[in-house]
């Protein structure tokens, strides 16, 4: 070590929003009555912070802190301990914090744990615990509400990086300290604390490994304090085979038979004495409830210790024919680190057989373990960036980035500089400033070009999608222009064997495709993304199933794009291509969203976010927040829109997401016209459609036309509407948005004298007709509603009203559907709570798995159907039994049945109402 960095303390704290939330509830709490709540969490996430933020935060009472008692005279009941904090307490508040109870002896514990149970029998006491989360929750405090803290997402970690160090860390080695840390922040500032200020700036080689043995054991504490020789070489046993396990936890049967190698004398058998509490059991798996304790017994064990663990694992694994993971075990099982070319090559050429089932998480470590073995620079670089592309289909970029940052600091030939320069683009583009990434994929292109056209084909189309999500038209054309293509392979080393039959060139064709377009001329656009669509039907790999929803997208062809979307979704899951799958139930959401589906658009787009975050894809979680935003714009939550649009702004503007952010903003506005806030709305979306320098993403910003105009009318501001209607005209006449003819009618029925709106009504509606979408013809009827009742045309509005007041709730629109409530109030004619309204108690993905039960679906048809999983099914239907009142399938499809009833008797009688 070449010296030490002095870490400064952290000046706000990082990513624990949602628990200082729950905390701050028991604190606000205490006013009124007592409560009580335990925090839990692997060493190092910061158990004992946040209870000093809270004590710091209050400011009803005093605070008292207990912790573990060697006075005999220390209360030996529940009752004893109670009565003595209420005597503490006197008239006031008190929050007492006991940091690491689960270190009490087990009567105290007992008594202690009892006390918080019946804190509300009087007094205003806060009883704030922290426990240990690298073991089982004891069971004096089992039955306590929890609040759990896990690992800093990247962003966070990233900021807390930038917090104690100024930002004075260089790129790769801020990628090395973020990976290294695995989101403990602990941990994160012990490495930094490691490091000199030259290897901070990078001035200086990193120390290997990084996390060593005695910053691990630093932050892990006592945690591992004394476990005997048999359990310690149990928890070595599973710690070393999890470094080869697609999961955080192993077969119990592989630890049972390494352990017999690794300890041939008679010895109790390991399953039959309890096991370390650091240690969780689930069948016939092992895990440890902590990684950083896994990590740590990995590398404070004996270095001759640790390689005979994987040696006996190795020999386990191949009497079983797991050739991947047993080479892997046998490579640690070497003394040092010195390079062997055998070896290497066998890993590598292992991890590069696409017949050797292996995840792309695996393979990632065999590259990268080939790549330590290698002396030969080009080769380490290749192993090191087929590493990184393997770790990007696992959904790791955080992985990925310092695997590229080890391929750069090797000699290279430019084609694997080339590949390199493709995976960093695309981690780019998925989780970092799209004009960075586009950047880097057309450079990625040109070093690609003479001895990989097919690599720089796809590295084109990837800047040219990088350009689109930035919103920079002349980029995106520029990386669509002609020029050499050949035909494309899929990212990563992994060769699939491409079907008969298939064009040799689909990216030309997307290319093509995609730049008349954007040209405007649909005539030369329309064969070439039909071709791409049309190979979506036969083709199995996830990536031209995603080229094929792209270019339905494109057409307007909404039906095409979600059954592309599906097949991609299921190819992706079916390969574990974590890193594809968010971007597949994007495209769902998108086409859901275009074909007017709002509550399906919901549902693809929550499981999305959940994915994209887990993938370490900040941008793709833009993209699903905004999708949230715009669904939760028709519905009566605001507080939702407000949530999934700041969110959603927050990455756009970090990252340059012009896509995304022209969606967020035409979500917020569309929420404040369903709250009938004109003008507020017409604010916004002028920003988004008027012609200037902010005007919205060049594709996105026609979308939100009808809205401006419609807000523009209400607001008494017609004016502002004419030029951007003309442009919206030339929209709807190239076909490939559904709606827009209907859309294009209805603002011309806004805008008309009053002798020529009736007819522009109704051909509106007729248009509507053909598009379908229960939601936009809605609206329409409003408007149109709205327009007879201030005609004094009572009987043909309350027709009109009705049959949008029944669209409103069939889609699950309560905002605008409580607007076509009022206009009928208006009339006179107040509708009756009848079987469709029940349902509107519903929210819109609540309604959608109501609707397929009441078929007869089960929950794992339910769960098929909808691409979520069955957990998701069960839990909304635990809501929908709840809020109807129900308590069979039965009961819930009769009254399923006998809503749609209603609601189309109600629709017969107001269209027969009609003159």
């Amino acid at each position: 070590m070449t010296g030490e960095t002095t870490v400064r303390t952290a000046v706000r704290f990082h990513g624990r929003s949602a628990q200082r939330e729950t905390v701050r509830a028991l604190l606000d709490g205490l006013r009124a009555h007592s409560g009580h709540l335990v925090v839990t969490g692997e060493p190092g996430l910061g158990r004992t912070a946040l209870l000093q933020w809270a004590a710091r935060s209050f400011r009803a009472g005093s605070v008292l802190h207990l912790g573990p008692a060697a006075d005999r005279r220390a209360p030996a009941t529940a009752e004893e301990l109670l009565g003595t904090l209420r005597a503490a307490a006197g008239e006031a508040p008190l929050l007492v914090c006991v940091d690491d109870a689960h270190l009490w002896d087990a009567p105290a514990r007992a008594a202690l744990g009892r006390a918080a149970e019946i804190l509300h029998t009087g007094g205003r006491i806060g009883l704030l615990l922290s426990v240990a989360g690298h073991r089982a929750v004891d069971p004096e405090y089992a039955r306590l509400p929890v609040v759990r803290l896990d690992p800093l997402a990247p962003s966070h970690a990233d900021a807390l990086l930038d917090d104690v160090t100024d930002g004075a860390t260089a790129p790769a080695v801020r990628e090395q300290l973020l990976a290294e840390a695995e989101g403990n922040p602990a941990l994160l500032l012990a490495l930094v604390r490691r490091l000199s200020p030259a290897e901070l700036r990078g001035l200086r080689p990193l120390p290997t490994p990084l996390a060593d043995a005695g910053t691990l054991a630093a932050v892990a504490g006592r945690a591992l304090s004394g476990p005997s020789p048999d359990a310690h070489d149990l928890l070595l046993t599973v710690s070393a085979a999890v470094r080869a396990s697609d999961g955080p936890d192993v077969d119990t049967g592989l630890v049972l038979d390494a352990l017999r190698h690794l300890r041939p004398e008679p010895a109790p058998a390991p399953a039959a004495d309890p096991l370390p509490e650091v240690l969780a059991g689930a069948g016939d798996r092992l895990r440890f409830h902590s990684p950083l304790l896994r990590r740590t017994v990995h590398a404070t064990a004996a270095p001759d210790r640790r390689r005979a663990a994987h040696r006996a694992l190795a020999d386990v694994l191949e009497a079983g024919g797991h050739r991947l993971p047993a080479l892997l075990h046998r490579s640690w099982s070497l003394s040092g680190r010195t390079p062997v070319a055998r070896l290497a090559d066998r890993l590598a050429a292992l991890a590069a057989d696409g017949t050797v089932p292996a995840s792309p998480r695996l393979r990632t470590k065999a590259y990268a373990r080939a790549a330590e073995l290698t002396a030969d620079g080009a080769a380490r670089a290749e192993r090191y960036t087929a590493a990184a592309e393997q770790a990007l289909l696992a959904g790791r970029p955080d992985r990925a980035r310092p695997l590229l940052a080890a391929a750069r600091g090797c000699a290279a030939p430019a084609a694997v500089r080339g590949r390199a320069e493709l995976a960093r683009g695309m981690a780019e583009l998925r989780d970092g400033p799209v004009g960075d990434a586009h950047q880097s994929l057309l450079l990625a292109a040109s070093l690609l070009a003479a001895d990989a056209p097919a690599d720089a084909a796809t590295a084109t189309l990837a800047a040219a999608v990088a350009a689109w999500a930035a919103g920079d038209l002349p980029a995106c054309l520029a990386a669509l222009s002609p020029g050499p293509v050949g035909p494309p392979r899929p990212p990563g080393p992994v060769r699939r064997p491409q079907a008969p039959g298939r064009s040799p060139d689909p990216v030309r064709d997307h290319r093509v495709g995609m730049r008349a377009l954007l040209e405007g001329r649909l005539d030369r656009a329309a064969p070439s993304l039909e071709q791409v669509v049309e190979r979506g039907r036969t083709d199995d790999r996830p990536e031209a199933l995603l080229r094929s929803a792209s270019a339905a997208l494109l057409l307007g062809k909404v039906d095409a794009a979600r059954r592309a979307g599906a097949r991609a979704l299921a190819a992706a899951r079916q390969l574990g291509s974590d890193a594809l799958v968010p971007q597949a139930l994007e495209y769902l959401a998108y086409a859901e969203l275009r074909a007017g589906r709002h509550s399906q658009a919901r549902v693809h787009a929550e499981d999305g976010l959940r994915t994209a975050l887990r993938a370490g894809q900040r941008n793709t979680a833009a993209h699903h927040r905004a999708v949230l935003a715009l669904a939760a714009s028709i519905e009566e939550e605001p507080q939702a829109v407000a949530r999934h649009v700041e969110a959603a702004l927050a990455t756009a503007r970090r990252h340059g997401l012009a896509q995304a952010a022209t969606l967020a903003e035409w979500a917020a506005a569309r929420a404040d016209l369903g709250r009938g806030r004109p003008h507020d709305a017409a604010d916004r979306l002028g920003l988004l459609v008027l012609p200037g320098p902010g005007r919205g993403h060049f594709a996105v910003w026609r979308l939100a036309v009808p809205c401006f105009v419609e807000a523009a009318v209400l607001a008494g501001r017609p004016e502002d509407t004419h030029e951007v209607l003309t442009d919206f005209a030339g929209w709807a006449a190239f076909g490939a948005d559904p709606q827009a003819a209907a859309q294009l009618a209805r603002c011309h029925a806004l805008l008309a004298p009053q002798d020529r709106a009736d007819d522009l009504y109704l051909r509106a509606l007729a248009r509507h007709d053909e598009a379908g979408g229960d939601f936009e013809r809605a609206r329409t009827a409003l408007l149109y509603g709205k327009w007879l009742r201030r005609r004094r045309r009572p009987r043909e509005a309350r027709g009109r009203l009705g049959t949008a007041l029944a669209g409103f709730d069939r889609c699950g629109a309560g905002v605008w559907a409580a607007q076509a409530r009022a206009e009928l109030r208006a009339l006179g004619a107040a509708p009756q709570a009848r079987g469709a309204g029940t349902l509107t108690r519903l929210t819109p993905q609540q309604l959608r798995i109501a609707r397929h039960v009441a078929e007869g679906a089960t929950n794992r048809e339910v769960a098929l159907t909808l691409a979520v999983s069955t957990r998701t099914v069960d839990y909304h239907l635990r809501k929908v039994f709840a809020a109807l009142g129900v308590r069979s399938r039965l009961e819930l499809a009769r009254m399923v049945e006998q809503a749609e009833q209603d609601q189309g008797a109600g629709r017969s009688e107001k269209t027969g109402a009609q003159p």
